[in-house]
């Protein structure tokens, strides 16, 4: 997926890693230490494909562990792999997770598929007992209250050590690419985890009245996830649309131009009509003005709404949000609608991880098909797009004040995930995801976006389990299956989660 001129970069995971083994091998098994950390030099290239990666090297000692420790401090890691490349006592590794408190992952790779039986040596045998120490670790790191993860698989050489008496090319074996596509899934999730912790979240206006499930705690989020939340006024949106130049409307029109199709009347709905020029202008003119408020205020994501008295100007500017929302959503900024916060989070979680993540909820179930329509009035995540978006006129927002330009689009056709964040009666965050196909089928043309997606269960066994879960309604809707590499997300954030 690609955005169009991202306004900011998805920040890169730091990630420790270090290699660990017993300090008496060294003298008795010439070779064994060298070879061991030329597994961990692999480990370090290939996962520095993902992200930043700092290398502390051996820990074969308990003091070396601390000082390692230390270290990870130092380059303010997000996540560790300990990399168990032969046997090693776990007083040696305790320590370094005792000092630095990052998530660890235990990384069981062992070289070869198999060794040569008639061949091997007791020092060959060292460098391919990696899971020897891996459960008296897991032990330690229990009893110490250290939650942590294990890989096991292959460790996928492209070629064998000189030093090797047994076929170490493993990288086409299955169990090297299981373990690499968990390898990759961690750094992604320590990416978004890095990327929300240094966000900065708008929240103009104030959430639509009565959505309670949509009330936010902000001081549990940021105590949770990290990001600040800035409170906006819709003055400050004001004060940038005074300072919107004639040749920013003109450059965001042709931006328009360019990404949607303008509609004709709608064949069956009154209320969507052809964009008029007058509308197209107008949203052209606050769009400029929302991309200025957004780098006024260093923002990574934004969530909206306003409802104030009938006919005030503050209504004839947020009747214009829907377009300029959906182009920022497009270049890396997620917009959220009616004050959405926890799924303006959602959307931010699935944008990083450049999966998509566009704004909806449960509009209607076909049940002749058995899909369920996900959408919402706007806005939309164009880069997931089945074809062009289209805008419509809408004489009004159902709902809402004004009238102004909306999103018609649906997301592309395959497989896709829902990403769903809500705030628990114990007043804790928690995420819901499920997989399903986004199909063919029909959609209204009445401005909204509409999306149906056939869940593994019947609709109404799917909306049982969803509601019974407490979910915010709105959630984040995203292209591929993506439920494990989310769930990743969600333990490195320390968030529960479900997937149906």
């Amino acid at each position: 997926m690609e955005h169009s001129n991202r306004m900011k970069p998805v920040k890169k995971g730091r990630i420790g890693l270090y290699t660990i083994g017993l300090a008496a091998y060294w003298s008795q098994f010439p070779g064994l230490r060298e070879r061991l950390t030329n597994y961990g030099e692999f480990l370090k290239k290939r996962m520095s494909e993902y992200g930043d990666v700092f290398y502390y090297g051996l820990v074969d000692t308990e003091a070396e562990g601390r000082r390692a420790g230390e270290w990870f401090n130092a380059q303010n890691v997000d996540l560790i792999f300990c990399h168990s490349a032969t046997y090693s006592t776990s007083s040696t590794v305790l320590p370094i997770h005792q000092l630095c408190s990052a998530p660890v992952v235990i990384l069981n790779l062992q070289p070869a598929a198999r060794i040569h039986y008639e061949l091997t040596t007791t020092g060959e045998w060292l460098a391919h007992c990696g899971a020897c120490p891996v459960p008296e670790i897991a032990n330690a790191f229990s009893r110490a209250g250290i939650s942590f993860r294990v890989i096991n698989g292959l460790l996928g050489l492209e070629q064998t050590p000189s030093i090797s008496v047994t076929n170490e090319e493993t990288k086409d074996r299955w169990e090297a690419k299981r373990a690499w596509q968990h390898i990759e899934e961690w750094i992604q999730a320590a990416a978004v985890r890095r990327t929300l912790r240094h966000s900065r979240f708008g929240f103009l206006g104030n959430t639509y009245s009565g959505m309670l499930d949509m009330y936010s705690d902000f001081a549990m989020i940021q105590a949770e996830i990290g990001l600040h939340v800035e409170m906006l006024e819709m003055c400050d949106l004001d004060r940038m649309l005074r300072e919107v130049t004639e040749a920013e409307v003109k450059k965001i029109r042709m931006d328009i131009e360019d990404m949607f199709a303008i509609s004709g009347d709608s064949p069956s709905d009154p209320i969507a009509k052809k964009p008029t020029d007058e509308q197209l202008e107008w949203s052209c003119r606050v769009a400029a003005a929302q991309e200025k408020l957004v780098r006024h205020y260093d923002l990574d994501a934004l969530t909206y709404y306003y409802h104030g008295a009938s006919g005030n100007p503050y209504e004839k500017l947020q009747a214009g949000f829907i377009v300029g929302h959906s182009l920022l959503t497009a270049k890396g900024i997620p917009c959220a609608g009616e004050g959405d916060l926890k799924t303006a989070i959602a959307m931010k979680i699935c944008d990083s991880l450049g999966i998509g993540g566009s704004y909806s909820e449960i509009v209607v179930v076909d049940y002749e098909d058995e899909t369920i329509l996900l959408g919402h009035d706007g806005p939309f995540h164009m880069a997931i797009s089945e074809g062009k978006p289209i805008l419509r006129g809408m004489g009004l927002y159902h709902g809402k004040q004004g009238t102004g330009v909306s999103v018609e689009a649906k997301v592309k056709k395959g497989p896709v995930t829902t990403v769903n964040l809500t705030q628990t009666g114990e007043g804790k965050l928690k995420m819901i995801f499920s997989e399903g196909e986004s199909t063919n089928g029909p959609t209204m043309k009445i401005g909204n976006t509409q999306t149906p997606v056939k869940f593994r269960q019947h609709p109404d066994e799917y909306m049982e389990r969803w509601f019974m879960e407490a979910p915010t309604h709105h959630c984040a809707l995203a292209i591929g299956h993506h439920a494990r590499l989310l769930q990743k997300v969600a333990q490195l954030m320390s968030i529960k989660q479900v997937t149906l």
